[in-house]
């Protein structure tokens, strides 16, 4: 970069942030953040294969998580915006039946594990539990129905997302995944 002075010769220099410490002047340069992900043990042939298997389910059910959060984040000023019952159970409908139009042979085909990383996904995306979600846009009985229903397939709508603990492995390939690596 070059700046001029006021004699119309031009000085050649960088123009950069600088911070003072103790009276000394040091340049900043500010990096962006980056998550670190552990390499990952060696893992015997049949641990492999279950982690093969997580991340493909994670890769599949991924998609749907990040639609639902980015369709709930759209609408959300809408519905709060909503004056009557009514019209904010409109936009839950519009919701639902988008969600509906663009996936739903595909969610009907999943299997059992599949939904319980939605169900985590959906969790990781909205900070809302699938039951919470479903109880604000179907109401307590509802909610009630679809949790006791899951309950007898070894599912819990209640579940909470832990990055850093139980679900340590599923935010490691979501990490992944956004990171552009699988």
């Amino acid at each position: 970069d070059a700046q001029a002075q006021g004699d119309g010769t031009e000085k050649k220099g960088i123009l950069m942030r600088a911070e003072i410490f103790h009276g000394d002047t040091f340049p900043v340069k500010y990096m962006p953040f980056v998550d670190i992900i552990a390499e990952q043990p060696n893992r015997t042939r049949v641990q492999q294969k279950r982690f093969n298997r997580l991340q493909y389910n994670v890769k599949k059910m991924y998609p749907y998580a990040k639609l639902a959060g980015s369709l709930l984040i759209k609408y959300q000023d809408e519905i709060a915006e909503a004056e009557t019952e009514k019209e904010r159970k409109k936009y839950y409908k519009k919701i639902e039946d988008q969600l509906k139009e663009e996936f739903e042979g595909e969610i009907r085909e999943m299997n059992s594990t599949q939904g319980r990383i939605l169900i985590k996904l959906i969790d990781r995306e909205t900070g809302n539990t699938s039951y919470a979600i479903v109880q604000e846009f179907r109401g307590n009985f509802s909610a009630f129905f679809w949790q006791s229903l899951s309950r007898m397939f070894g599912q819990d709508l209640k579940s909470n997302y832990d990055p850093k603990g139980a679900d340590r492995e599923i935010e490691n390939i979501v990490q992944l995944i956004e990171a552009g690596a699988i």
